[in-house]
């Protein structure tokens, strides 16, 4: 079986789910790699050392910048040339990408091309016969549903972390075909700018999440001047400072309940929940989050769920496997100090 898996990067910087999809892709069979974009033979070093057992390269100056009809046009000429020839030993079963902005936009537009459908933000897939069932959460995740695509080739895109991520292999080489680009770009991009952080909650190992107790420390005085909205803001920065130290600690990202982004104890981008990120790190700890519906739907799927509250009743020690009942701001200093000797740092 044949599964061409598109590497997605933004000037070289790859989504990390493009190496999860490669390695999905190695255990049905042969994995074909698609590298496009300008310079991108580091790209496409890695693909190789990721265990790609072929990589398809369009390196163009007209892909320089991603533009959805340019890279469509590009998949969709490079699946229907493979379909066309039968002496191609590259004609693919299936077709995985990362799931990300770029890749629904891509996949999308590319289906219609090959007249095919596309699974989304897959966190399962196997073989029945000639088919592929995919497995998707559905109703804020309440629910697993299992469907098919019935066009050929099947593309499908992954939830990030919902793969195992293959080990890289140094040095490794393989075969590498250069393709030609495809398409005439309607648009042009006139630059880019930064988003407000640049911590990706999606790819994250370890989440140290705040919530609205971060606010409620009765012992810190905010300085004379400040109103009462004010000084619940400054208290709450002090209590996400607490958050933040034991994050870098871990190695981890900041994240934050609706609460908290609604109160303005930080910005949106750290937002966990239904109208926020959908994570699924390694450990996620809560601090202060009393677990709404609204949030439990983005984090339910960590692997290991820490919950501090002094709350005992607080519905996120029902999904947590670890609870600590107490003052968040006497145990995440002390849970802190604890990490940092145990660390060495």
């Amino acid at each position: 079986m044949k599964t061409f898996v598109y590497i997605d990067h933004f000037k070289g910087e790859v989504q990390p789910a493009s190496w999860e999809a490669l390695g999905l892709a190695k255990s049905f069979g042969t994995a074909i790699a698609l590298v496009f974009g300008a310079g991108v033979d580091d790209v496409v070093k890695a693909a190789v050392e990721y265990g790609a057992d072929e990589v398809l390269v369009a390196d163009d100056a007209s892909l320089g910048d991603y533009r959805a009809e340019t890279y469509a046009s590009t998949l969709s000429a490079l699946v229907l040339r493979q379909a066309q020839d039968t002496a191609s030993s590259l004609n693919p079963n299936l077709i995985l990408f990362p799931t990300t902005a770029r890749t629904r936009e891509m996949a999308a537009m590319s289906a219609v091309d090959l007249n095919t459908g596309v699974l989304t933000d897959i966190s399962d897939l196997e073989v029945n016969g000639e088919s592929f069932v995919a497995t998707r959460p559905i109703y804020e995740g309440k629910v697993l549903e299992k469907t098919v695509c019935s066009g050929k080739p099947v593309m499908a895109t992954i939830r990030g972390r919902a793969f195992p991520k293959p080990n890289r292999e140094e040095g490794r080489s393989g075969t590498i075909t250069k393709v030609a680009a495809a398409g005439e770009a309607k648009s042009t991009v006139e630059g880019y700018s930064a988003s407000e952080s640049a911590v990706n909650l999606g790819d994250a190992s370890v989440i140290v999440s705040g919530g609205r107790g971060v606010s409620n420390n009765p012992s810190l005085t905010p300085p004379d001047g400040m109103d009462e909205k004010q000084a619940e803001v400054w208290r709450a920065q002090q209590g996400f400072a607490l958050v933040t130290d034991l994050a870098q600690t871990l190695g981890g990202a900041v994240g934050a309940s609706r609460a908290a982004v609604d109160g303005g104890y930080i910005t949106y981008a750290h937002q966990v929940g239904q109208t926020g990120k959908v994570v699924a790190p390694d450990l996620y700890i809560a601090c202060g989050i009393s677990g709404a519906i609204q949030h439990l739907v983005g984090m339910r799927n960590a692997k290991v769920i820490v919950a501090i509250n002094k709350d005992a009743d607080a519905p996120i020690f029902k999904q947590a496997r670890y609870g600590v009942v107490g003052d968040l701001f006497q145990i995440v200093p002390a849970l802190t100090q604890a990490m940092k000797k145990k660390l060495g740092k």
